[in-house]
């Protein structure tokens, strides 16, 4: 993942702070220097780390952190609040036309995920209620067409295209289908090229002047370093852009561009893409973001992804069989297939505070669940329902039947009965309610969730991993 470099960095720097009782204001300035030297190591903009570090040690030095009794954790509250401004401050939202359709032209570089993150954005726009309608204007590159057509199907999504019609009129007749069918947002796919140049420039300028877009959204590819951020600088300087959707930022990239490009253009990062998947598409929220890259998880987009994967109907039916103080393995099964519908479990787990530091990717089995779900498979509906009854040699029959050992299976019972009694702890699924309210009180009360999440660390995970 992106940010884990630096992340590394900074918490070794802000060890050394933490263990002072007393800063100086050279202790500060060290540390200040080690941070920089982190963000430039991360491909942040020089200038940037320059201006940000500068920004840290002058309220670092003040007498409120000098004096206070808890200095060290002061300097990192402060850079958590300068990391949230140097990325945006608030979270940008997509401009909405006060007669619809709202036009979205989409830019970007060749290869940049141009085609894809139209998709994605008419996915998670279509989530949200709305009525979409993605359009071909890249009417050079060769399968173009048949690409965003292919990604359109796969979203539910309708493709307005008139094959290698000029793209100006592309786009105008577009917006007129949209008007007569109902669409509210149109996501106009542009012509990439592999490098700036007059004759990209000028197409875009002209799709611009004359379909209006409320939003012109640039797809930058974050593995592209410091270059993605002169590439955002020239599209601004010649288009005008409004935000920034930064791709692969699930890659192994040290992540310098999304510090970088709001402090260099002015324009907000407003997505960012999370993964190869069409769902993998997240809001940009700076303060989450600072707080992963501080190593203090993300508790609110936690529980949004729980939101998501939560299945109303079986919640209810959870919740009754537990107030029944029942909850046997075909609830496991479900259990399993909702935090699977979270996604990657190692990303998952990096979302909360206490925990993902101190879990290695190389310690998450990906393909635990799997392993259990085949043991589970292989018993009869009435071992499922009543676990109680699994003996020495129902165990040995099970194994058989699913190819693995009966100390598989043990340890599957034995964390099956670790989730009983965290379910009798919990006292029942309240369903998406609860969630919602836990989210309310935490956006209120960051402090308090960071601390109430950071208590689950050292428990023993009941999945195994």
């Amino acid at each position: 993942m992106a940010f884990e470099g630096l992340s590394e960095r900074l918490e070794n720097s802000f060890k050394k702070l933490r263990a002072k009782g007393k800063l100086t204001e050279a202790d500060v300035k060290e540390a200040m220097r080690e941070v920089r030297l982190a963000l430039l190591e991360a491909d942040v903009n020089y200038k940037v780390s320059k201006e940000f570090t500068k920004k840290v040690t002058d309220r670092a030095i003040g007498a409120d952190v000098m004096e206070s009794l808890t200095p060290g954790q002061m300097v990192i509250k402060i850079v958590n609040e300068e990391l949230t401004e140097l990325m945006g401050g608030n979270e940008a939202r997509l401009a909405i036309a006060n007669h619809p359709p709202t036009v979205v032209m989409m830019c970007g570089l060749q290869g940049s995920g141009k085609t894809t993150h139209s998709a994605k954005l008419a996915l998670k726009l279509k989530g949200e209620g709305h009525r979409p309608l993605l359009v071909a204007c890249d009417v050079y590159r060769p399968a173009a067409i048949k690409q965003l057509q292919v990604v359109g199907e796969q979203v539910g999504v309708q493709v307005f295209e008139m094959g290698t019609e000029d793209p100006v009129v592309i786009a105008e007749e577009a917006v007129k289908y949209a008007k007569d069918h109902g669409n509210d947002y149109v996501i106009i796919d542009t012509a990439g090229r592999l490098h700036i140049d007059e004759a990209l420039m000028a197409e875009l300028t002209n799709i611009r002047g004359s379909v209006h877009p409320h939003e012109i959204l640039l797809v930058i590819d974050a593995m592209t370093g410091q270059d993605a951020v002169n590439v955002a600088k020239s599209f601004n300087e010649t288009l005008g852009i409004d935000g920034v959707i930064l791709t692969k930022l699930d890659g192994d990239t040290r992540g310098g561009a999304a510090l970088s490009v709001r402090a260099v253009t002015g324009k907000p990062i407003k997505f960012v893409g999370t993964g190869e998947k069409l769902d993998n598409l997240e809001t940009f929220h700076p303060s989450r973001m600072a707080s992963r890259i501080l190593g203090m998880g993300d508790v609110l987009s936690f529980i949004e992804k729980a939101e998501m994967a939560l299945d109303e109907k079986k919640a209810s039916e959870l919740e009754a069989k537990l107030a029944k103080n029942k909850f046997d393995l075909n609830d496991l099964l479900d259990q399993f297939e909702q935090i699977e519908r979270m996604g990657s479990i190692k990303d998952t787990i990096k979302l909360i505070p206490g925990i993902g530091k101190q879990i290695k990717d190389e310690d998450i089995d990906e393909k635990a669940f799997d392993r259990f779900r085949a043991i589970i498979y292989s018993m009869t509906p009435d071992e499922r329902a009543h676990p109680e009854i699994i003996n020495p040699s129902r165990k040995r029959r099970i194994a058989k039947g699913c190819g693995r050992e009966v100390e598989d299976v043990n340890k599957l019972m034995s964390q099956f009965k670790q989730m009983q009694k965290m379910m009798k702890q919990f006292g029942g699924n309240k369903g998406p309610k609860v969630s919602k309210k836990m989210r309310r009180m935490m956006q209120q009360n960051p402090e308090m969730a960071e601390k109430m999440m950071g208590n689950m660390k050292g428990q023993q995970n009941p999945f195994g991993f």
